[in-house]
């Protein structure tokens, strides 16, 4: 039977119960590797549509969405019915709550209205990468038992009507095509009751998004979102930009990634921003022009972007005085990459963010007053209503501050599980609810957060733990080199030895393994100075920019064999 005993207590004995709970928090935090996102601002209780259809009621003449490549522009009012007559399409289509309804096409202005369409009726949109090809696409499509795709005809090399005609799925709607046009005039046929009528049979807490994660091995699993985990995020991560509707946020980021249509997206219009899609997908060119054409104030991208952008031979010829602030995510940031954002492209308040797909994502950031040393060297605290831990990967327990283990998170943010998968989601999320990442990290006095590296990416020489996040940072420094990537090779004696992947910047003279040894003695431990160099022109990546590490060890065993 309940009871509140707490009501029972003298009231010296709650007095001390709060004593003991002040002094065991002081205690415990400051001493390990724990911290809490205490938050004056509370959580948002709202499906996603409630909280577009705020921001169209305050802003209704501001503009919501740039398509740059179309020259199309939709204010909060025009974006808003077009959400509404494709909603209303969909269910003409015979789309109900909870089915399966896929994206699979770059950055374009139909991408946002399907993504807030099925929001609206409370279909579960499947996020699909533009990369993949026929197999990976029909693992998707019948792993999500998905009722109708959304999807471009081609993009780049890829044809996807004939790879939909290869796998025999039929229930589908191209952009650009009459089979979209034709579920837009049906919307407007049949008007908006019905999908009012949906919209109020929706919870925050349904699933609304599935995102399949690549992974190194086997198939993708299909991270699942709810509405409240990424409106939150976004519009934490929004706060934490410091957004007002008088911003204009630059997306070259694919949207099908959480980076995209959360931080991006929903960070954005949950406070009345401006989405400026540049291009269907990434390059740095039409990026920077985007910038200075649209008065973009914020500006995203994964590292590689950034570098790409400042690499460009006419970049001092842009015009990026309106920038101010900006998101850099997906992959550890060069400490000198970072340097150069905030000094030649006027991002003085970008911020660092640090999660995962299954996180919705971010579980760090870093804050516009934060020192340079923070902005770089960190990925920032933990994110409001959010709580993060660092553990011992063998013993599970939190180790102390400035020691590194696996990072680990708990809240609002953490996804439902793996569609149609129990197992690989009990492997990641624990009886506690707290999501193991992979990631190994470390936390300082004042609970900011840094990236050592991945738990499988540590290089065990002679019985030594090399991280190779360290190493890359360092030869960061060197003149030459623009971009570089450590990795652990098989090695008879030790076990593993080092190679480093290197990019050199343009003109630089050729390097070897000679002159980079010379460069690192008496400033590196002779143990984690590589052992290998390979020059590259790029390095193996997933089209959300992260490294894909597993390729280039294979790559360098093949290398080193003579193979």
């Amino acid at each position: 039977m309940p009871c509140n005993c707490a009501n029972s207590y003298p009231q010296s004995r709650v007095a001390a119960s709060t004593l003991i709970s002040q002094t065991t928090e002081m205690t415990t935090q400051d001493t390990l590797s724990y911290a809490a996102g205490a938050s004056t601002v509370p959580l948002l209780g709202q499906a996603i549509d409630v909280n577009f259809e705020r921001a169209r009621k305050a802003f209704p003449g501001r503009e919501a969405l740039v398509d740059v490549p179309s020259s199309r522009r939709w204010t909060y009012d025009e974006l808003g019915a077009d959400i509404d007559q494709f909603a209303a399409g969909l269910i003409v289509r015979g789309i109900h709550k909870g089915d399966r309804v896929g994206i699979w096409a770059p950055n374009c202005a139909e991408w946002v209205i399907t993504q807030y369409a099925t929001a609206r009726i409370g279909a579960i949109l499947v996020n699909i990468n533009p990369a993949y090809r026929a197999p990976e696409l029909n693992f998707v499509l019948r792993n999500s038992d998905m009722k109708l795709l959304v999807s471009a005809v081609s993009f780049r090399t890829s044809d996807y009507k004939r790879m939909l005609e290869e796998i025999d799925f039929h229930e589908n709607v191209f952009i650009g095509e009459d089979s979209w046009d034709s579920v837009m005039r049906d919307g407007k046929e049949a008007g908006k009751t019905a999908v009012l009528e949906r919209s109020q049979q929706l919870s925050f807490d349904d699933p609304i998004n599935i995102q399949y994660t690549s992974g190194t091995t086997g198939f993708p699993k299909g991270a699942t979102l709810t509405h409240h985990n990424v409106l939150n995020n976004g519009y934490f991560v929004g706060e934490g930009a410091h957004y007002t509707e008088a911003d204009r946020v630059c997306l070259p980021v694919p949207l099908y990634h959480c980076f995209g249509m959360v931080m991006g997206i929903l960070g954005a219009h949950s406070h009345g921003a401006c989405v400026i899609l540049p291009a269907a997908g990434f390059d740095a060119q039409t990026t920077l022009q985007a910038v200075q054409d649209e008065k973009c104030t914020s500006l995203y991208g994964v590292p590689s972007m950034f570098i790409a952008e400042l690499g460009l031979p006419n970049f001092r010829t842009f015009d990026l005085s309106t920038l101010r602030t900006g998101i850099m995510a997906g992959s550890p940031c060069p400490v000198e990459v970072m340097n150069r954002v905030v000094n030649e492209m006027n991002m003085s308040e970008v911020a660092i963010c640090y999660g995962m797909t299954e996180t919705s994502p971010v579980s760090t950031m870093t804050h516009s007053g934060d020192s340079l040393a923070q902005r770089t060297q960190t990925v920032g605290q933990v994110m409001p209503h959010v709580e993060v831990k660092i553990v011992d990967p063998e013993t599970q327990l939190i180790v102390p501050r400035g020691e590194p283990g696996e990072f680990c998170t708990r809240g609002y943010s953490v996804m439902l599980g793996y569609w149609n998968d129990r197992e690989k989601t009990e492997e990641a999320i624990d009886s506690a609810r707290w999501m193991h990442t992979g990631d190994l990290a470390s936390m300082d006095e004042d609970g900011y957060v840094q990236i050592v590296g991945r738990i499988k990416d540590v290089v065990i020489r002679g019985g030594e733990n090399i991280y190779p996040r360290e190493i890359e940072e360092f030869l960061y420094s060197h003149p030459d080199i623009a971009d570089v990537q450590v990795i652990g090779v098989p090695d008879a004696h030790y076990g593993e030895e080092l190679m480093a992947w290197i990019v050199l910047r343009q003109g630089a003279m050729a390097l070897d393994q000679g002159s980079l040894r010379a460069f690192c003695k008496g400033k590196l431990a002779g143990y984690k100075i590589p052992r290998y160099v390979h020059l590259v022109d790029s390095f193996p990546m997933t089209i959300t920019g992260k490294i894909r590490k597993v390729e280039m060890r294979e790559s360098a065993i093949s290398i080193l064999s003579g193979s």
